[in-house]
């Protein structure tokens, strides 16, 4: 069975049919590391990780290559420089930003199953091919400087708004026409701008200066995964401006028909029925989350809703994820297993565009007798532990405690004493504590929230 994705280029799913069999490549827009990441920038992550994990078992671990940036040059990222550090050198207090957040980052997705990507390119990093691309740009006639700013000139790009499918001429008739007179159209945009003193900046033909967001992407997968090549992801707000100026950058400098064969986007995430805000008192990271529910309760329940459709986050839904979960692992075996595999049915589902849904349905299909070792192994290989333990429960039981009942509950068993033992397994179910009984006579216990 052939995958098939739906490309948003096309607005049709479509079989992936990779330019290298052999090297497999996708480009995913990471996060802009200026605070933690809140529970909306986890879905592409856990969404692109799950593809990530796809592709390595169609194609093979060694033939697939995942890039995901980070945006560490950024105005949210100066602002928390000069706030958080006052008394530092600007570079300095933006290196202790972007260090702290993107290392939090890196640790909240490890708990939330996903894989490391193959490469994770930082912007800062990148400078130079950025403004390499801006030249040549500048060299095909693509852009122009005016005001101490390089401009992209859309008009230069007869397809430009293919991906979003937005009408040149209605973009312009919204403009601010009078704050933008530097432009020669409304709609272009910034590729490189003049830096002040108390502003990041890098020498450029231009001047002293920092890239715009838009070129950032460009240059990052053009020098890991070349001018064209398989997939690009993203959250479905992306699409317009970021990944339609990536595409018109990335076209316009090397003369290509696409940038990236398909492209891929996420729906967006509500948290109870709600737009998720600050000022609403339901704006959640994903560090947050992570003290409550374990991480592979939050990333099955990010997969409960298929990728493409809005997904509304609420702590019935969590509750409702754990309860399976618990299901699951209850009789899952095989969790050792070195190098999983996804089993053949929840496979065909994924292989439909990320059928999530339909491979959940597959998973209660495997929750009985004699499929054990199966579901085990697909939901290791589905990026999942077996761990139920919640952080913050964990702290607050006595271990010592659990383990001497559990010890006296073993006692009366042996002493065929089922009343006792049924008033030590009612006592530590109060505390919140599951147990459960091995085969070899021994007895495990976990924390429930």
């Amino acid at each position: 069975m052939s995958l098939r994705l739906y490309n948003t280029l096309t607005r049709t799913k479509e079989e992936l049919v990779p330019l290298d069999p052999s090297n497999v490549r996708m480009y995913v827009c990471g996060p802009t590391v200026y605070d933690f990441a809140h529970i909306g920038n986890a879905r592409p992550v856990i969404v692109f990780d799950l593809l990530f994990r796809l592709l390595r078992q169609v194609y093979g671990e060694a033939h697939v290559t995942y890039v995901r940036n980070i945006t560490d040059v950024d105005d949210k990222i100066n602002a928390r420089a000069l706030r958080d550090f006052p008394n530092l050198p600007l570079n300095d207090a933006i290196r202790n930003v972007t260090e702290k957040t993107a290392n939090q980052f890196f640790a909240d997705v490890e708990k939330l199953g996903c894989l490391q990507p193959t490469v994770q390119p930082r912007a800062t990093d990148n400078i130079a091919q950025m403004i390499a691309m801006i030249e040549m740009l500048i060299a095909r006639g693509h852009a122009y400087q005016a005001s101490g700013e390089v401009l992209f000139s859309v008009d230069s790009m007869p397809d430009y708004g293919r991906l979003s499918q937005r009408n040149l001429e209605d973009q312009q008739a919204g403009a601010r026409i009078a704050v933008d007179a530097h432009k020669k159209n409304p709609a272009d945009f910034v590729l490189w701008k003049l830096s002040s003193d108390d502003e990041p900046g890098w020498a450029s033909p231009w001047g002293r200066g920092r890239p715009g967001w838009h070129i950032e992407c460009s240059a990052m997968s053009n020098r890991y995964l070349g001018e064209v090549f398989d997939i690009h992801g993203g959250g479905l707000d992306l699409i317009f401006p970021h990944h339609e100026n990536e595409i018109a950058q990335t076209r316009c400098a090397f003369g290509t028909p696409v940038m990236a064969n398909i492209w891929m986007h996420n729906g967006f995430l509500q948290v109870e029925g709600q737009k998720m805000s600050k000022s609403l008192g339901n704006f959640f990271t994903i560090n947050e989350l992570l003290a409550d529910w374990p991480g592979d309760v939050l990333r099955f329940n990010m997969l409960r809703t298929h990728y493409r459709q809005p997904i509304d986050w609420t702590v019935k839904s969590l509750e409702e994820s754990w309860r399976t979960l618990e299901s699951f692992f209850n009789n899952a075996g095989a969790f050792l297993a070195e190098k999983p595999k996804i089993g053949a049915s929840v496979l065909d589902a994924l292989m439909d565009d990320l059928n999530t849904p339909k491979a959940i349905a597959e998973l209660h299909a495997l929750d009985k007798p004699g499929r054990q070792n199966e579901l085990g192994e697909t939901l290791k290989a589905l990026g999942f532990t077996g761990n139920l333990t919640s952080p913050k429960a964990e702290a607050a039981v006595d271990a010592a405690a659990v383990d001497a009942l559990i010890t006296a509950r073993l006692d009366a068993r042996k002493a065929k004493n089922w009343a006792e033992s049924d008033r030590i397994r009612d006592q530590l179910a109060a505390m919140g504590i599951a147990i459960k009984d091995n085969k070899d006579g021994t007895t495990s216990w976990e924390v429930r929230r």
